[in-house]
Formats: structure tokens, sequence, C-alpha cells
């Protein structure tokens, strides 16, 4: 498989509310993480990571962005989430809001299988969180608030 017929495939499996369609794809002892995860290993963990985002997000969808870029064993894939927050997510209550989350993943290819063996997945947790209403509008008075409440913004002034 090319790196980008495996890349399409991984999109497919995040758009396929299939669990098991990331086996085929990656090796037995991948390793996944995302901004919203602890390290995760194996196929089934991906794979259950993925179902607890398709409940939450019945509609959603991974699309390219833009072109890959590889180095040996290595690619980056810009593509982004599209998806409606229509289910409980972690006790989160549907919001019904429209999110789009962009995203690069950068992986390396086992070089016995060629499958996906590490797996790192970067995007704006803060602003996902903005767009579904959970996390204010930065400079906005919650905004401020927040920003003094992690201790920016209180110290003296000379």
């Amino acid at each position: 498989m090319t790196h980008d017929e495996l890349m399409d495939a991984y999109q497919a499996a995040w758009s396929g509310r299939d669990p098991g369609a990331f086996a085929p794809l990656c090796t037995e002892d991948v390793h996944y993480e995302d901004p919203l995860t602890h390290p995760l290993t194996g196929p089934a963990e991906l794979g259950e990571h993925a179902r607890r985002l398709w409940a939450g997000f019945p509609d959603a969808r991974v699309e390219q962005t833009g072109p890959r870029m590889v180095a040996g064993n290595h690619i980056s894939a810009p593509m982004k989430l599209v998806a409606t927050h229509r289910g409980e997510l972690e006790g989160l209550p549907a919001s019904g809001r429209f999110l789009v989350a962009h995203v690069v993943v950068v992986a390396e290819r086992d070089e016995a299988t060629g499958r996906l063996w590490r797996i790192r997945a970067f995007f704006d947790a803060y602003d996902a969180g903005r767009q579904l209403g959970i996390l204010p509008e930065p400079g906005s008075l919650g905004g401020k608030a927040l920003l003094m409440l992690r201790g920016f913004g209180l110290r003296a002034r000379n």
C-alpha cells in the first residue's frame, strides 16, 4: 500500500463507523496520541476511541485538506474533522453545534509490515471547545476570566 493509500484508508476508518477498520491499517502495538486522550496502544483501543467520537458526533467525517509530506517511513497528513455534536460525549450533553477541527497527523509506518506504528494527531482542543460552546471566545470577558483563573494577569504592575 502506498503512503497515500494508507492515509486514505486511515481517514476512511475515522469516517466509517467500524472500530475494526483500524486493525488492517495498524500494527498490533500501534501507539496513538491526541490532545484528548492518554496514549493508546493497539488497534482495539484506537477503535474504541473512534467509537466514543461517533457516539457524540454520529455524522463525523475526516477529509484531506492538503498534500501529504513523506520522508522515509514518516508521513505528515493535514486533514479536518467535520461533525455535528448530536450525542452525549463523556458526560457532555449534545449541543447541536457544528465543529470543524483542523488536524495534522504525524505517523510512522512499521518498516516490516508497512502498517501504521506510531500516530500522533495534533489539533487545537481549545478551539474545538469554543466551537461547541464549552469554552469562551478569546478576548471576551469569559476568556479573560479563564486566563485569570489560570494565573495569568495577576502580577503586580510597576
